[in-house]
């Protein structure tokens, strides 16, 4: 197959739920693959070292400018966002949530996080089984996470599931049909006007949580940032944070469950949990691929990048790189290096990776001591996006 075939079935429903033999073939064709039959991207990366050099190389651009005033509204909040702006305004706004999105206000969730799996746990118990693993914890725990991180009342939860999931479709590889886009549209409109009340209540009436925190550095004249961006990075980190970890904690089980010694010491040893983690986040990856722009012509692995060119790079590829892992398709907690590309490198790194790591680390210990006889109760569905990869069900037996 050509590099341009593996792009086209990639795109293809049965090539999202199976991406892993297309990647292996695009590393057979090399670690970069330019694709001049594709309407849309100039070239795929995939190998590791190369991914890892476009991420670090300011010259393959990230977003673009700030939005058109009359610009649709999921293009106008996304573009508010420092995951859609170019530098000095990614900078700038990443400097403002660093000032309150710190490592202290993360730490200082953790047994909120540990009490919040307990007593999901305790629901499971109650409900038996089979249950759906990804509704009944996968799904509400991080939503529990971020309700408690952002200020988010509790009964609002359930009406933010179906519009992050028309952001997410939308963001997906292939996701600008005009179904999708109207759906986005809805949704970025009824979001943001959440949050605009709920930066005006917090304005207000000031609480605890990053919302509060942020307006606070707002009001103070100190983080140069907007309303309206705060708003465009509140729905984008409310989407990038809960469904990655959505999909952590799904598609850590059925590999786990395939090796009941790891189960086993994951429960009783933190080590073997957070190198658990970091070997999910390698194996199968959250967050599968980006999009980046070259501002000229860039030779990368010895392929030159035409200027404009959008260059397709697959993350979940770059994990799966067999001259960077040995067996890559093997999974291995006692890989001696799991430095995985998951959470993107360089000055774009994401700014959410220690708050699902800290969920995983604290979760799936959690989940073996209090269920260590748990299986799979059918097949498990993979979700059909494959930007951000996980499952859409799965049905598990508790066990004894």
């Amino acid at each position: 197959m050509t590099a341009d075939e593996i792009l086209a079935e990639l795109q293809t429903d049965a090539g999202r739920r199976a991406p892993y033999p297309l990647y292996e073939r695009l590393h057979e064709l090399g670690p970069v693959n330019l694709t001049p039959a594709s309407p849309a991207y100039a070239a795929v990366a995939n190998g590791y070292a190369a991914v890892d050099q476009i991420l670090r190389d300011p010259r393959f651009v990230k977003g673009g400018p700030p939005p058109a005033p009359d610009a649709d509204p999921i293009t106008k909040a996304l573009s508010s966002s420092m995951m859609f702006r170019t530098e000095p305004d990614h900078g700038r706004m990443r400097r403002a949530f660093h000032a309150a999105f710190t490592p202290r206000r993360v730490a200082a969730l953790e047994p909120e996080i540990a009490a919040l799996t307990d007593s999901l746990l305790d629901r499971l118990a109650e409900l038996g089984g089979p249950v759906d693993f990804i509704a009944e914890f996968g799904y509400l725990l991080p939503a529990g996470v971020m309700s408690a991180l952002l200020g988010i009342p509790a009964p609002d939860l359930d009406w933010f599931r179906t519009r992050v999931q028309r952001v997410e479709d939308y963001l997906d590889f292939g996701g600008r049909t005009p179904e999708k886009v109207a759906a986005a549209n809805n949704s970025a409109t009824e979001m943001s006007e959440y949050y605009a009340s709920l930066i005006a209540a917090r304005r207000a009436k000031p609480g605890n949580d990053l919302i509060s925190a942020l307006v606070q550095v707002i009001d103070a004249g100190d983080g140069d940032l907007t309303d309206e961006e705060l708003i465009g990075n509140l729905l984008v980190l409310f989407n990038a944070s809960f469904v990655t970890t959505i999909n952590l904690l799904g598609n850590a089980i059925p590999p786990l469950l395939e090796r009941p010694e790891v189960v086993k010491s994951l429960a009783s040893d933190p080590a073997v949990a957070e190198a658990c983690v970091e070997e999910v986040l390698r194996y199968d990856g959250t967050a599968q691929l980006v999009v980046r722009t070259a501002s000229e012509d860039l030779e990368v692995a010895g392929v030159v990048i035409p200027e404009g060119g959008l260059v397709l790079v697959i993350l979940g590829a770059a994990n799966r790189d067999p001259a960077r892992f040995p067996s890559p398709e093997v999974f291995d907690v006692n890989r001696t290096d799991k430095r995985h590309i998951t959470f993107g490198a360089g000055p774009y790194f994401c700014i959410g990776a220690v708050l699902a790591r800290a969920e995983g680390r604290l979760a799936l210990p959690r989940l073996f001591q209090r269920f260590p006889d748990l299986a799979l109760a059918g097949p498990p569905v993979q979700s059909a996006g494959l930007a951000l990869r996980g499952y859409a069900t799965m049905p598990v037996v508790l066990g004894n």
